[in-house]
């Protein structure tokens, strides 16, 4: 009985020792070497391509070495300059320009059409759609919007022997069907651009004021492509020409210029490779081929006071261009850590390399199951007579084995 507990703890103990020595074991692996020109040239071009992609792609022009912020912080104010003459009035700044407060977003107004004097009272609808002959006309609509007012369900004279639905709103109604022709003289119109970017990861700032610029140099450049792409003057002209419109279209039915300012910095290097690049586009292009709405307007009132104490005013709608100065940014400095993961994901991409190899070499090469025996090792489940479980190459008897002695590497010669 003491004997078989002995027996037993020594198996314990042995079993246990077993697993320590195991854990403190070092495992590499084996590897097959393929003598073939085919497999070797595929081998070494797929490696190629994938460091030609990493090294020109990936780090030259991706610059994946950089850590990036594209959380730009912008601020843009705008002046425009230039006289206009409407409806035999010289029209200035003031009169043009809305809102005036001179922000990213503002409207150069090309042409209006005014309704004056206009009270509260009621009156006839202007539109054609609110002929009438009876009231019954009227009624049925008396529970819908009217164009300029609130419908009453009369039938009022309207002028010419003619009748129309009647409206208690702001009176006479607006007739905005009148042709008039836009101010021309808005194309020599100047915007004064003034844009400070900061990049809050860096806390790097700059201007769209580059420090060769002086005071003599804003007072007669105008913006162009070529020469002076840095001056922060355009000529609205110029901008609508930029974005690939025609000003006399534009002009009269209205629209949304963009003007796009990208600051794409690489802070690795001076302070001069910081700079703006200007593009111009139109923004409201499904406006163009609407029929229903084309363009761009909108209405505001000017509003007075008689010596009686009424108020009136003076409905005017304006067609206009609107400009949206629109900032973009995308800044990057080098930094350890994207530097390593796009390294390592380099060095590790190579490893594709092998599978694609493997692939044809098991495959589609002749000699695959030649190949398929020195690369994998069978192992039988079943122990044998002394309790070990047997391993063997799985390669046939007559077939040539080279073992190197310091390596434990396989050399299959193939010549394709």
């Amino acid at each position: 009985m003491e004997s078989g507990l002995s027996q037993c703890r020594g198996l314990v103990e042995l079993n246990m020792w077993s697993c320590i020595t195991d854990f403190f074991t070092y495992e590499t692996t084996k590897s097959v070497v393929v003598k073939s020109w085919t497999i070797g040239i595929i081998n070494r071009v797929v490696q190629l391509l994938i460091i030609t992609y990493f090294v020109g792609w990936v780090f030259v022009h991706e610059k994946a070495y950089q850590i990036r912020d594209t959380a730009i912080e912008s601020s843009v104010m705008t002046k425009v300059k230039g006289f206009g003459v409407y409806n035999n009035k010289v029209m200035d700044v003031a009169d043009y320009v809305t809102p005036t407060q001179g922000g990213s977003v503002f409207c150069i107004i090309t042409k209006l059409i005014t309704t004056e004097n206009q009270v509260q009272g009621y009156c006839p609808e202007s539109e054609r759609k609110y002929v009438c002959t009876h009231d019954s006309n009227c009624t049925k609509r008396i529970n819908k919007p009217g164009s300029y007012g609130i419908l009453t369900g009369r039938c009022v004279p309207y002028g010419n022997g003619t009748k129309a639905c009647e409206i208690k709103g702001w009176c006479p109604a607006e007739i905005d069907t009148i042709e008039t022709s836009p101010m021309m003289e808005v194309e020599n119109f100047t915007i004064f651009i003034k844009n400070s970017i900061r990049f809050p990861t860096f806390n790097y700032t700059k201007g769209n004021f580059l420090p060769t610029i002086t005071d003599d140099y804003i007072k007669r450049c105008n913006f162009d492509m070529d020469e002076n792409h840095y001056c922060p003057i355009f000529k609205v002209g110029d901008v609508v020409k930029y974005a690939q419109q025609n000003f006399t279209k534009l002009a009269n039915k209205g629209g949304v210029i963009g003007i796009k300012i990208s600051w794409m910095c690489d802070l690795d290097k001076s302070d001069d490779h910081c700079s703006p690049s200007y593009s111009f586009t139109r923004l409201d292009a499904m406006s163009q081929q609407n029929a229903v709405s084309p363009g761009y307007n909108f209405r505001f009132a000017k509003y007075f006071k008689m010596e009686d104490g009424t108020d009136y005013r003076t409905l005017v709608k304006a067609y206009a261009i609107r400009f949206d100065v629109l900032v973009n940014g995308n800044a990057g400095k080098f930094n350890m850590i994207p530097t390593l993961i796009n390294m390592v994901a380099a060095f590790t991409s190579v490893g594709v390399g092998t599978v694609l190899c493997d692939i044809i070499l098991l495959n589609f090469l002749k000699g695959a199951e030649q190949y398929k025996a020195k690369k994998f090792e069978e192992v039988s489940d079943k122990p044998q007579s002394n309790g070990l479980y047997r391993s063997q190459l799985s390669l046939r008897h007559n077939e040539t084995m080279l073992e190197s002695s310091d390596s434990g590497a396989f050399s299959i010669e193939h010549y394709s």
